[in-house]
């Protein structure tokens, strides 16, 4: 495969590209006079609408420098003039001293610039090796050396010390988690020496969180520097060394990760402290009748489950990945039934087999995957909004009139250009108002958010949970699932736990997350102690409020007495 002039391709002798540089980490340092990269007063602007505005960044060899901010702070913007997506307006980039003019994505490669984007960029039907190798294959007598190309392969495996999977590999057969190795293996062999990670755990789960943070502290020990993109400030102050807040395309502060709190980090975002970052709970007497009762529900995951959601009330339910939480919601939409048991919607009992059942009942139900299962992002916001309304399954809860678009979008403080915008251009949060907007059109009794603020930034989340909670004192019954302890623990008025799909307990408004993990995990809160030793719980440094112990995440506070 022929490639251009500038790529960097695999030599014909010696070791590959990013083979044996394990000592790297000897050459440079965090703290040397000279940073491995400076993005000096950067200015991007589109259409006459300013994004980025005299943003000055610096990354030394072997640091972790995170980058976080609101949706529409310029992060991923600013990325992408490093990467030469965007060549700046203003501003430049110098890499070990030397400026550098990126008008392109291969001129920032061969300056050794690699960014990993959310969405990878691998053929999965082509093996880890050729994956790593596509358009630089190494060649032997007019033919491609694939001997060679693993063996590379597999040095730049073992640097990284990945033994979960070999050259040989399909893509199609590895994991999220294993693919972001293969996309980090890919920018090894172009002999980056600066890596971009933009919001790299985002489809990850717990257990493969962790790994990623490993790997990117390998990236570093070996003098990479390492630019980290995310929304989730446990992962931030787990592995980075520094951070710098962006907001409305400029640069507000950077911290030293050792120094600072999410409470700080929080408020340079959004504006305001961490303790206000959740509504108030409802009082008792803003709690009405049941509006969703479940008894005895089983099914192939979930046994023995019975629930009561009230109107005004928002139940929590925690439980460690596969407990059956986001079971628990499809069994009661009716999307994976309950095989027993009964489920009763406003005193009346329903028998709930499909989502046309569940929407029929006044069952509301905000997927965790948005993007695949609630909008069609080639569709308009207008289309998107009316989409069950226009459905067979809503027939039964139409109501005379149109539907005001307008106002049900206005209700969900949505930001767009107009009614007819694509979705696809849109925020995570504001894709979510959109989720959200489209229930409300069918004005459902009964909620159930699963994620609900999963890949949203900080800003986006309050105006989310300020949304559930109005819903709730407009007599909803809301049922939430989150992986976000501090989330999860704000939010709720009470908290129902599973474990191993049944009901391990319930805990009421102020828990701790040393009391939910125990539940999860399959033991007695007698197991957990006043300080919650029994029970390891995650923080950030300097700040309780942003770990999220075991299944927790990040941008939230401690729930309000």
């Amino acid at each position: 495969m022929a490639s251009g002039p500038d790529v960097p391709h695999h030599p014909d002798g010696g070791p590959a590209p990013g083979v044996g540089r394990a000592d790297a980490a000897d050459d440079d340092a965090v703290g040397t006079a000279v940073p491995r990269l400076e993005m000096r007063g950067i200015g991007k602007a589109f259409l006459g609408t300013v994004v980025l505005a005299d943003v000055d960044l610096t990354c030394a060899a072997g640091e972790v420098h995170a980058v976080v901010g609101e949706n529409g702070a310029g992060k991923s913007t600013l990325m992408k003039v490093l990467a030469g997506v965007h060549p700046p307006d203003a501003g430049e980039i110098v890499i070990d001293g030397v400026p550098h003019t990126f008008h392109h994505p291969v001129q920032a490669q061969a300056a050794g610039v690699a960014i990993i984007y959310q969405e990878f960029n691998l053929l999965p039907e082509r093996t880890v090796a050729e994956n790593v190798w596509v358009g630089r294959e190494p060649g032997r007598f007019g033919l491609v050396d694939r001997a060679r190309m693993r063996a590379d392969t597999q040095r730049l495996l073992d640097e990284l010390g990945e033994r979960s999977f070999g050259p040989r590999t399909p893509v199609r057969a590895l994991s999220v988690a294993q693919q972001q190795v293969v996309e980090v293996v890919k920018a090894r062999s172009l002999d980056a020496r600066i890596v971009v990670m933009d919001e790299p755990t985002a489809a990850l789960a717990d257990d493969e969180v962790d790994q990623l943070l490993a790997l990117v502290r390998r990236l570093r020990d070996q003098g990479l520097a390492v630019l980290y993109i995310s929304h989730r400030l446990r992962e931030v102050f787990a592995v980075a060394d520094r951070i710098t807040v962006l907001k409305d395309g400029r640069r507000v502060d950077t911290f030293s990760a050792a120094d600072t709190t999410a409470g700080r980090l929080v408020k340079s975002m959004v504006g305001r402290e961490l303790d206000a970052y959740f509504p108030d709970r409802a009082a008792p007497d803003e709690l009405g009748a049941v509006r969703l009762a479940v008894r005895g529900g089983a099914n192939a995951v979930l046994d023995g489950i019975d629930l009561d959601v009230r109107a005004g009330e928002i139940v929590g339910i925690a439980g460690l990945q596969g407990a059956g939480r986001t079971e628990l919601a499809r069994a009661v939409f009716g999307a994976d039934p309950f095989t027993s048991g009964t489920v009763e919607i406003d005193g009346r009992s329903r028998r709930l087999r499909s989502p046309r059942a569940g929407i029929g009942a006044g069952l509301g139900f905000l997927t965790e995957d948005r993007k695949a299962e609630g909008l069609v992002l080639g569709q308009s916001v207008r289309d998107n909004t009316l989409l069950a309304r226009r459905s067979g399954a809503a027939r039964g809860r139409r109501r005379a009139g149109t539907t005001d678009v307008e106002a049900l979008t206005r209700s969900t403080e949505l930001r767009a250009a107009s009614l007819e915008q694509e979705v696809r251009f849109l925020s995570g949060g504001n894709q979510q108002k959109v989720v959200l907007a489209k229930w409300l059109a069918l004005e459902p009794g009964v909620l159930l958010f699963d994620e609900p603020t999963r890949g949203i930034d900080v800003g986006a989340k309050a105006a989310i949970h300020d949304l559930m909670r109005d819903l709730a004192r407009q007599g909803r019954a809301i049922v939430m699932i989150s992986s976000e302890l501090p989330e999860l623990i704000g939010m709720s008025d009470r908290i129902v736990v599973l474990h191993e799909g049944r009901i391990a307990g319930e805990l009421p408004a102020g828990a701790t997350e040393q009391q939910v993990i125990a539940l999860a995990a399959g033991h007695h809160l007698d197991d957990v102690d006043e300080t919650g030793d029994a029970v390891p719980g995650g923080g950030a440094p300097g700040d309780d409020a942003a770990g999220g112990g075991a299944t927790g995440d990040a941008t939230g506070g401690e729930p309000r007495p």
